[in-house]
């Protein structure tokens, strides 16, 4: 399950990014804390200061999957995690030289986003290098561990924080700036010969397009981006989902929220966890199965009568929500060229947290209008739709065979092979006897 801790440099990585990313917890718990204090509680300002900081991801990552091919990617994250370190550190003195504005928030949010659009596909890109293909699935997989484990410590701490600073926000933004500082230590102490790094893309024009076309080009590819894409806008929105079954339908207060959050993120870390023991590049009926029961999952979340029935059956959902984006991720990373992982994992990215702004809205829209437990329904349906929709094309001439078990559960979707048309048959029979199709002896 730890295999990748073997490796000296990603050891490194990993333990600094634990660290790293419960600072980035904490930094967010208290932005949205610094900006409601700031705003007078106004909900439209929060949003605002949300759509700054993931906003850039649509526009920049792109090119930050360009850069990573282009350069190398230890000295980029060195460079980009720095920026993050010293913009976290400025709204933190500013935080507590009591000189903050509503404007500094909205603006630093903006820059730390822009330079994470750009840094998000680099470390996506150089895990590949600090294990090799070998290790890749179990690396991504801890990864997800890590970040999981961070989203369950990092507000918890952020919280008592500011509690014990009577409501200043200044001590979480500080320590995040500190958090850098380890995973920087690290890049540096890690010894760039153990790397599996790939030749630098020379700079040219139209690598951009390169890499969508590559993309493209790939059937496989398409499949997992396409399903990314459609789970990602639908169905992992679990912060709008649950707050409001929490409230609308439970009618219960932001204690009982929190427990909720924790249980979704109880079963991300063990769908991580389970993840973690997989050794080979998943198969692309694995990414279907994976998405179809997360989506039966979710609309089963949406039936729940009761609130401790919603809560455990949140455990399995978050389980099967990160089995799925753990599989995807290591799908793509493991089937493209070296130089063009950067911009792929870049065209994944944007696939996968792209259509969030477009989806949540919805999401709460039809739950407003609908009721709570439709945002869940209708998730859910949107990825079982899709899943069968993938499942139909992946079976064009093939035979497909649904088997499914009670006691243990399980259930496995078996593709044969690729039907061969007739003509193609008796092409290669001929060949196969030595003739040339559509000549004659003489």
């Amino acid at each position: 399950m730890f295999r990748s801790l073997r490796v000296r440099n990603y050891r490194f990585y990993a333990a600094s990014n634990l660290v790293s990313l419960t600072g980035t917890w904490m930094q967010r718990i208290g932005q949205d804390w610094l900006v409601l204090q700031l705003s007078d509680d106004n909900g439209v300002a929060l949003g605002l200061v949300t759509a700054l900081q993931f906003g850039p991801t649509l526009l920049l990552s792109l090119y930050g999957g360009v850069l990573a091919d282009r350069y190398p990617k230890r000295r980029m994250l060195v460079a980009t995690q720095t920026l993050m370190g010293l913009l976290a550190l400025l709204l933190g003195v500013l935080v507590a030289g009591d000189a903050v504005a509503l404007w500094h928030v909205f603006v630093l949010a903006g820059a730390l986003g822009s330079v994470s659009a750009i840094d998000a596909p680099v470390r996506q890109a150089f895990v590949a290098e600090l294990v090799g293909p070998e290790l890749l699935p179990n690396a991504v997989s801890l990864n997800s561990t890590i970040f999981n484990g961070a989203r369950l410590v990092g507000p918890a701490v952020a919280g008592l924080l500011i509690g014990a600073a009577s409501g200043d926000t200044a001590p979480a933004f500080l320590v995040n700036a500190a958090s850098f500082a380890f995973t920087i230590g690290a890049l540096l102490r890690m010894r760039p010969g153990e790397l599996h790094s790939s030749p630098p893309v020379a700079r040219a024009r139209g690598q951009l397009r390169e890499g969508l076309a590559y993309a493209w080009a790939r059937p496989d590819l398409r499949l997992a981006m396409g399903l990314a894409l459609v789970l990602g806008t639908f169905t992992f929105n679990s912060q709008v989902t649950i707050a409001l079954m929490a409230r609308e339908v439970f009618d219960l207060g932001a204690q009982a929220f929190g427990l909720l959050t924790t249980c979704f993120a109880l079963g991300s870390l063990s769908g991580a966890l389970l993840s973690s023991r997989r050794s080979t590049r998943p198969r692309q009926r694995f990414l279907v199965v994976a998405a179809v029961v997360f989506g039966l999952f979710c609309i089963a979340c949406g039936l729940m009568p009761t609130y401790w029935s919603f809560a455990a059956l949140l455990v399995p959902t978050g389980a099967a929500g990160l089995v799925f984006s753990v599989a995807a991720n290591s799908f793509v990373q493991l089937g493209v060229d070296q130089q063009l992982r950067g911009r792929v994992m870049a065209l994944y990215f944007v696939c996968f947290l792209g259509g969030t702004p477009l989806g949540a809205p919805l999401i709460g829209w039809v739950s407003e209008r609908f009721g709570a437990p439709w945002g869940f329904v209708l998730g859910g349906t949107v990825a079982v739709t899709a899943g069968a929709v993938a499942a139909v094309w992946l079976a064009r001439g093939r035979r497909v065979r649904l088997e499914t078990h009670a006691v243990p559960p399980w259930v496995q979707l078996r593709v044969g092979p690729r039907a061969v048309p007739p003509a193609r048959v008796r092409a290669a029979a001929e060949a196969a006897a030595g003739e040339v199709p559509g000549t004659q002896d003489s």
